[in-house]
């Protein structure tokens, strides 16, 4: 990431004005800087809000405790504390284009800022396989899917990227080979994640490109099952009674509804994801040369999939909003709240 590109020559302020070596702080005019931390801070409080919602209801509802709610619950936790620890005072540096916190919490908040999204992902592959045993093999789904099965999946998805995250930023194996750069623009006030070669690959692989492939995959099979499962209905022998016209079209309601579901999960992620990481794969092969707000922009964008997380995961749950409205009116705090239906009677 080219971090002095947008350093203005002309009218230089610095980070620390008294300090030594103090790194150039970007000028922004005064709607730049508002318009910034409106969005910025609208995405921070929608992401803490709606994830923090997502905790509430099923902690709180007995009705929701399920292994695929817990797994939804872990990631929804996940989501939360990045809008908490890491969301903030990145807000400030991609403003700022300043660090004012210390260089030994610069490199706790990359720590945290790598293992919460790398988590994230993880989290959205996983749920990926728990659907995939939903839809395609749902006689055996409930002996798959299991509560220790749960666990398994939620101790892979927080220790991997626990020792990635801290193993790799504190052992600086990331900037092997990227020395002279990083002592070029090193200097007072300066928190930015270098990554050489080598590591921008495997970095990349390891928290974006295999946990991403191995989703959209699964959904990709989802589909084409859901597909043949609706042809079979559709052209089985009850095409010849009088209510197949019916069904028929119910199928093909449930069709658009799964396709439509599921572009939208894939897409979001994709969209929010990609652009981020073919960028942290290219910019040490163009000597570093990424302008530092388009890095940001990608950043971000990536940090706005933890906000669409619980709109995605939960929206399209009838009980989630039935949860929500019961928060907001206040009826979680009567007695005897956690043991109410958040259901259809018929189901």
């Amino acid at each position: 990431m080219n971090s002095s590109g947008l350093w203005n020559l002309t009218e230089v302020q610095f980070c620390f004005a008294l300090v030594n070596n103090s790194c150039p702080r970007n000028v922004r005019s005064m709607l730049s800087v508002s318009a910034m931390y409106v969005v910025m801070i609208g995405a921070i409080v929608m992401t803490m809000l709606g994830n923090l919602v997502v905790i509430i209801s099923i902690t709180h509802f007995k009705q929701l405790h399920s292994p695929t709610n817990f797994l939804i619950l872990s990631m929804a936790a996940t989501d939360f504390l990045l809008s908490c620890v890491v969301m903030p005072f990145s807000m400030i540096r991609s403003i700022e284009s300043c660090w004012y916190f210390g260089d030994l919490f610069c490199k706790v908040h990359s720590c945290c800022d790598i293992m919460l999204c790398t988590t994230s992902i993880f989290h959205l592959c996983f749920i990926s396989v728990d659907r995939y045993y939903a839809v395609c093999d749902p006689l055996h789904y409930v002996t798959k899917i299991t509560i220790p099965v749960i666990e398994v999946f939620l101790l892979i998805s927080w220790s991997i990227p626990i020792f990635f995250a801290f193993g790799l930023v504190f052992s600086e194996l990331n900037i092997i080979g990227a020395e002279d750069f990083v002592a070029a623009i090193d200097c007072t006030g300066l928190c930015v994640l270098i990554f050489n070669k080598l590591w921008g690959v495997l970095a990349s692989f390891i928290a974006f490109f295999l946990p991403g492939t191995t989703m959209v995959g699964i959904y990709l099979h989802i589909f084409t099952v859901a597909r043949k499962h609706t042809k079979q209905i559709c052209t089985g022998p009850m095409m010849k009674q009088v209510g197949s016209k019916s069904k028929m079209k119910t199928s093909s309601k449930k069709e658009s509804k799964a396709t439509k579901t599921l572009s939208i999960v894939m897409g979001v992620f994709v969209l929010c994801w990609l652009p981020f990481f073919v960028l942290t794969i290219t910019d040490p092969f163009i000597n570093f040369t990424t302008p530092e707000d388009l890095y940001n922009i990608f950043l971000w964008l990536g940090y706005f999939n933890s906000t669409f997380n619980p709109i995605i995961y939960g929206m399209f749950y009838p009980w989630f909003r039935k949860a929500v409205r019961m928060i907001v009116t206040g009826r979680i705090f009567r007695p005897d709240s956690s043991t109410l239906s958040l259901f259809p009677a018929h189901t």
